[in-house]
């Protein structure tokens, strides 16, 4: 579990590092042990203003804090390591205990190993949009020299925001063209239904409350199920879904005639070049050492 007097520092003040802010503070953060850099004076203000946070410079934010969670667009990330080393350089805290996190897609740990201090911990994290109401899931793939205990404590970081598992760096493109690209293909299909309801004569208002429930029900019946197959020794997990689909297809009935259409448009291979792609482009995208 996550120390209570470790020191957060936040750099970024965007959709991201202001979700994982609020999910650490709901989680039982206290807000002495937050700080928050952002560079545009009017999201500051905001930030400080709503969540009684200190929101200073890269520097002032990092050279004291325990983590240093980087949450910038992978544009700008080459001039905040800049501002990081130097912070690291003079840090109250053992720059070997000061442990680096990225969430910024597509920049890889070697990239930060090689400009940081040498031997420097550096935890790359792939979290989706739904983490902003704490829903979310996030992927974490440690660096050469970030230990089991760092990792574990950069979970429970994330933990706050969603769901956390781990992976080898070399799989994070996958994870970014699924969980990352995941929520806009879901809204795709949201989009996709609504459409078809209408056209079948309902009011769109009806449409779109009985697509949304229908999909979160759904969600929560999948969930639910995956944690009974996890506790009964995780056999099975990935034909869960195949399992439900089949309880709510009755042969020859209404359900069926619908999959079958689905079948046949090519739902399944849209699918998969539709993550290939995003695979393809998070690698072309990627950010390394080199």
């Amino acid at each position: 579990m996550l120390c209570a007097m470790s020191r957060i520092a936040i750099i970024g003040g965007g959709s991201m590092g202001e979700a994982l802010l609020s999910g650490l503070l709901r989680a039982g953060r206290q807000v002495k042990d937050m700080v928050v850099s952002e560079k545009f004076p009017e999201r500051a203000k905001y930030l400080a203003d709503k969540y009684s946070v200190r929101v200073t410079s890269v520097v002032d934010a990092a050279e004291n804090a325990d983590y240093v969670i980087v949450a910038v667009k992978p544009a700008d990330v080459a001039s905040i390591v800049e501002e990081v080393t130097e912070a690291a350089a003079r840090a109250e805290t053992d720059s070997a205990e000061q442990v680096f996190v990225t969430i910024a897609a597509g920049v890889s740990t070697s990239f930060y190993e090689s400009k940081l201090p040498a031997g420097a911990p550096v935890i790359r994290v792939m979290p989706n949009a739904p983490v902003v109401v704490g829903g979310g899931v996030s992927a974490l793939a440690p660096g050469r020299f970030a230990t089991a205990e760092q990792l574990k404590e950069v979970s429970a970081i994330f933990d706050a925001v969603g769901g956390v598992i781990t992976v080898a760096e070399s799989q994070l493109d996958a994870v970014t063209a699924v969980s990352g690209s995941g929520p806009a293909y879901f809204f795709l299909m949201v989009e996709a239904l609504v459409d078809a309801a209408v056209a079948s004569g309902l009011s769109r208002a009806v449409a779109t409350d009985l697509v949304v429930q229908t999909m979160a029900g759904s969600a929560a019946m999948l969930l639910e199920r995956l944690d009974e197959v996890d506790e009964a020794g995780g056999a099975a997990m990935d034909t869960t879904a195949a399992q439900l689909r089949a309880t709510v297809t009755s042969p020859a009935g209404t359900t069926a005639a619908g999959l079958r259409e689905l079948e046949r448009g090519g739902l399944r291979a849209a699918v998969a070049n539709a993550v290939e792609a995003a695979k393809t482009r998070s690698e072309q995208l990627g950010i390394t050492s080199e």
